[in-house]
C-alpha cells in the first residue's frame, strides 16, 4: 500500500501492510505485479504515470481524472491502464450492445454518502455517480455522444440526457438518498426490451436480515478478478480500458458545460463541446 498520510500508513503497517509514502517507493521495492490506484481523483494522473513507466497493469477508479484533458492523458499511456466502473459487473452486467437501434434507456443511482464513509473525497453527482450511468449508456449502444444537457437543484443531485448517434440515455443521480439503482430499456417504439432494479424500501430491510457479500463488494470484487486476468497477459472481458473511461469524461465534461449555461444542450464533435444549434 501507498499513502501519503502518515497515520493510515501506521494503521495498516501494524496489520503487517509493507506501507509505502508514494507510488514510487511502492514501485521501486518490487513484486508488484499489478496496482489499484483508489486516491483523490485528481492524484490519479501521476499514479497512472508511474505505474505505466514501470510497465504495471493498473486499475484506476473512476473518475479516472478530475476532466477530460487528463482522462485523455490517462488514455495515451501504455501501458494503458484499466478504469473502475464496477457497475459494469452488477446493474450493467451484461449489457453491452442490448439497446435496440434507436432506443432509450433509463438509468437511476443513487445513494446516501455517509453510508460509504468516504475519508476526504465528497464530490458532486456529476463526477461521483454519474460517470458510472454514463459508461453503461455507451456500453449499452447509445453510441457516439452527439448532444448532453444536464440539470441540478444542488451538487448531490443531477439529471443528464445523452442523445447519441444510436439511442437517448436519461440519467438520474442522488447521494443523499436512500439507495436504489434502476436500468430500463426501450425500442424506438416505446416497447420495454430490459428492466432491472436493485435496491429500495422493501429490497434494503431485505438485505439487513440476508445473508451472502454486499453488492457492492461483490462487483468490486469480479472487478479485481478481471484485474487479475489482465496482469497474467489475458483480456478481461467486461473491465473498462482508459479509452472507455475517456469518453466517459468528454460527456462528463459536457454535463458541466450544460450546467454552467444552464441546461443548455452541449454538442459533442470530437473532443470539442460546443452549445447545440
Amino acid at each position: 500500500m501507498a499513502d501519503p498520510d502518515p497515520e493510515r500508513r501506521s494503521l495498516l503497517a501494524r496489520d503487517g501492510v509493507a506501507a509505502h509514502a508514494s507510488v514510487e517507493d511502492l514501485l521501486e521495492a518490487g513484486g508488484v505485479e499489478a496496482v489499484v490506484i483508489a486516491s483523490p481523483p485528481e492524484a490519479h494522473e501521476h499514479a497512472t504515470q508511474a505505474a505505466a513507466a514501470a510497465g504495471v497493469t493498473t486499475l484506476v477508479e473512476k473518475p479516472p481524472a478530475p476532466d477530460a484533458e487528463g482522462a485523455a492523458r490517462i488514455a495515451a499511456l501504455n501501458p494503458m491502464p484499466w478504469v473502475g466502473f464496477n457497475r459494469r459487473f452488477a446493474l450493467g452486467a451484461n449489457c453491452a450492445g442490448l439497446l435496440p437501434d434507436g432506443g432509450t434507456i433509463d438509468l437511476e443511482l443513487r445513494y446516501r454518502r455517509f453510508s460509504w464513509a468516504p475519508v476526504s473525497v465528497r464530490d458532486p453527482a456529476l463526477t461521483d455517480l454519474a460517470p458510472h450511468l454514463v459508461d453503461l449508456a455507451l456500453r449499452a449502444g447509445v453510441g457516439a455522444p452527439h448532444a448532453v444537457s444536464a440539470s441540478s437543484a444542488r451538487q448531490d443531485r443531477v439529471e443528464i440526457e445523452l442523445e447519441g448517434g444510436a439511442g437517448t440515455a436519461r440519467i438520474r443521480c442522488a447521494c443523499d438518498r436512500m439507495y436504489r439503482e434502476s436500468l430500463a430499456m426501450r425500442d424506438a417504439d416505446g416497447r420495454l426490451v430490459e428492466r432491472r432494479r436493485v435496491g429500495g424500501i422493501v429490497r434494503g430491510l431485505a438485505a439487513r436480515v440476508g445473508s451472502g457479500p454486499h453488492p457492492l463488494v461483490a462487483s468490486l470484487a469480479a472487478q479485481l478478478d478481471e484485474l487479475a486476468l489482465a496482469a497474467r497477459g489475458e483480456t478481461p472481458a467486461t473491465l473498462a480500458s482508459a479509452t472507455e473511461g475517456a469518453a466517459v469524461m468528454r460527456v462528463i465534461a459536457a454535463a458541466a458545460d450544460s450546467l454552467a449555461h444552464g441546461g443548455e444542450p452541449i454538442a459533442l464533435a470530437g473532443t470539442e463541446r460546443t452549445p447545440a444549434p
